[in-house]
C-alpha cells in the first residue's frame, strides 16, 4: 500500500501533537507493515529537519506553510496537490492534524485530536476559532475515516457531529520510555533547578502552553487557598511558552501577591523534562478539556505523583494512578493540593502506580492501533 502521511506537525511542533506524530510514524516504520510510506511537509524544511526525519521529506519548496494553508483552506483551492510533490497518487492519505489537504488518494484519513474549539469556544482566539469551525468539519465530511486520540474524543465526534462510530478509530499516543524515566542523580536535579531558577524548596510543577483551557488562573487561586490553609512551603512552577489570552494568568499572580511563589520559567527543553518531573514533589494538570493528556503519562513515567482533572480524556490517561479534582472548582483543586502536599504516603503510592500505568502506553501499541485504523479505512 502506498501511504502518504502529512508529517508537518512533527516538524513544526516540538511538543503535544508534534510529539505524538513523531512517535507514531517512527513506530509505524519500526513495525514494518509492508507499506510504501512517504512523508509530506507543508512549506520548506531545513537541512537539519530533513536529516532528523525518519524518511525523506517531500515538500512544496516555493510556498510557505501559511500560504499553502491559505490556498488550500481559506480560498478552498486544491492547488498544489500533495500528489504532485510526493511521488504520485497514494492509496491512503493520512492528514495528521485536523485538516485534510488536497490529494487524489484512493482513501483519506484525518486525525482529530480534540474538539476543544467546539466545547470551549471562548478559550481560543476568535480568528482561530472561526478557521477551525470552517475547516475541520469540512475535512471530517470529506474523509473516509477518522482517527481520535482518545475514546472521549471519539465520543465527542459522535455526540457533537453525529459521526457514526464505525467511521472512527481510536489511536492513542504513548511515552518514550527511554527518555521519560525517573532521574535520581542529585547533580542533575540541582542543575535543572538552577537552569529554571527554581528555589531550594519543594515545588509543584504545572506544564503547558499558557492559554485559558489549561486552567492556570484557577490553579494559582487554588495554590493561594492551599497556602492559607496549611502554610504550604512550596513554590508553584508553571513551565510553558506564552500561547494566547494569557494576561489573566499573570494578573492573578499579581492580585494575590504571589510573585515570589509562582514562577514562569518559559519553554522547557525536552531534554530537561524528565529531571524536572523527577525534582517536583508532584505534577498538577487541571485542564478544562484535553484530547489525550500526554503530559500526565510523561510525569507518571518519571515517578511524579499526578493531580489532574476528572474531565474529558484525562481519566483515560491517568487511570487509577492519579488524584482527580473538579477543574471548574478552585476549592476542589485546592483540596487536592493540600491532600498531596501533606500526605507523603499518598505521593509514594501514586508515584508507584503511575510508573505501572505509564507502561501501558507504548509506541509499539500505538503503531498497531494505527495499522488497524488504516485497515478499516481501506475496507
Amino acid at each position: 500500500m502506498r501511504l502518504l502521511i502529512d508529517y508537518t506537525p512533527a516538524v513544526r511542533q516540538s511538543a503535544g501533537i508534534g510529539r505524538i506524530i513523531r512517535g507514531q510514524v517512527q513506530a509505524l516504520i519500526d513495525a514494518d507493515p509492508g507499506y510504501n510510506i512517504r512523508l509530506f511537509v507543508a512549506g520548506p524544511v531545513s537541512q537539519a529537519e530533513q536529516e532528523a526525519a525518519p524518511l525523506p521529506l517531500h515538500t512544496v519548496p516555493f510556498l510557505s506553510e501559511r500560504n499553502l494553508v491559505r490556498i488550500w483552506h481559506r480560498l478552498n483551492i486544491p492547488f498544489p496537490r500533495l500528489d504532485w510533490f510526493a511521488g504520485g497518487r497514494a492509496d491512503l492519505l493520512h492528514a495528521t492534524d485536523f485538516v485534510l489537504p488536497p490529494a487524489s488518494a484512493r482513501r483519506r484519513v484525518v486525525t482529530v485530536h480534540d474538539l476543544a474549539f467546539v466545547r470551549y469556544p471562548d478559550a481560543a482566539m476568535p480568528s482561530l476559532h472561526r478557521y477551525l469551525n470552517t475547516v475541520v468539519p469540512r475535512s471530517v465530511r470529506r474523509a473516509d475515516h477518522l482517527i481520535a486520540d482518545s475514546q472521549h474524543t471519539a465520543n465527542d465526534l459522535h455526540e457533537l457531529w453525529q459521526i457514526p462510530p464505525a467511521r472512527i478509530s481510536v489511536v492513542q499516543g504513548a511515552v518514550d520510555h527511554d527518555h521519560f524515566r525517573p532521574r535520581t542523580d542529585p547533580a542533575a536535579l540541582q542543575a535543572v533547578r538552577a537552569k529554571y531558577a527554581i528555589a531550594a524548596r519543594p515545588f509543584i510543577l504545572g506544564l503547558s502552553k499558557l492559554q485559558p483551557r489549561k486552567n492556570f488562573a484557577r490553579l494559582i487561586q487554588a495554590f493561594h487557598a492551599a497556602r492559607n490553609e496549611i502554610a504550604l512551603p512550596h513554590q508553584l512552577v508553571i513551565g510553558g511558552s506564552k500561547g494566547w489570552l494569557y494576561d489573566e494568568i499573570f494578573a492573578v499572580v499579581q492580585r494575590l501577591g504571589l510573585e515570589n511563589d509562582v514562577i514562569f520559567p518559559g519553554f522547557v527543553d525536552d531534554a530537561d523534562l524528565p529531571a524536572l518531573f523527577s525534582a517536583a514533589e508532584f505534577f498538577v494538570y487541571p485542564s478544562l478539556y484535553e484530547g489525550f493528556g500526554l503530559p500526565i503519562l510523561e510525569a507518571q513515567a518519571c515517578a511524579a505523583p499526578v493531580l489532574t482533572a476528572d474531565n474529558s480524556c484525562l481519566p483515560e490517561a491517568g487511570g487509577e494512578a492519579a488524584l482527580y479534582v473538579d477543574a471548574g472548582s478552585v476549592e476542589s483543586i485546592a483540596a487536592g493540593i493540600v491532600r498531596l502536599a501533606s500526605d507523603e504516603k499518598l505521593r509514594r503510592s501514586l508515584a508507584a502506580a503511575g510508573l505501572v500505568n505509564a507502561q501501558r502506553f507504548t509506541w509499539e501499541r500505538s503503531a498497531q492501533q494505527l495499522i488497524a485504523a488504516y485497515t478499516r479505512a481501506m475496507e
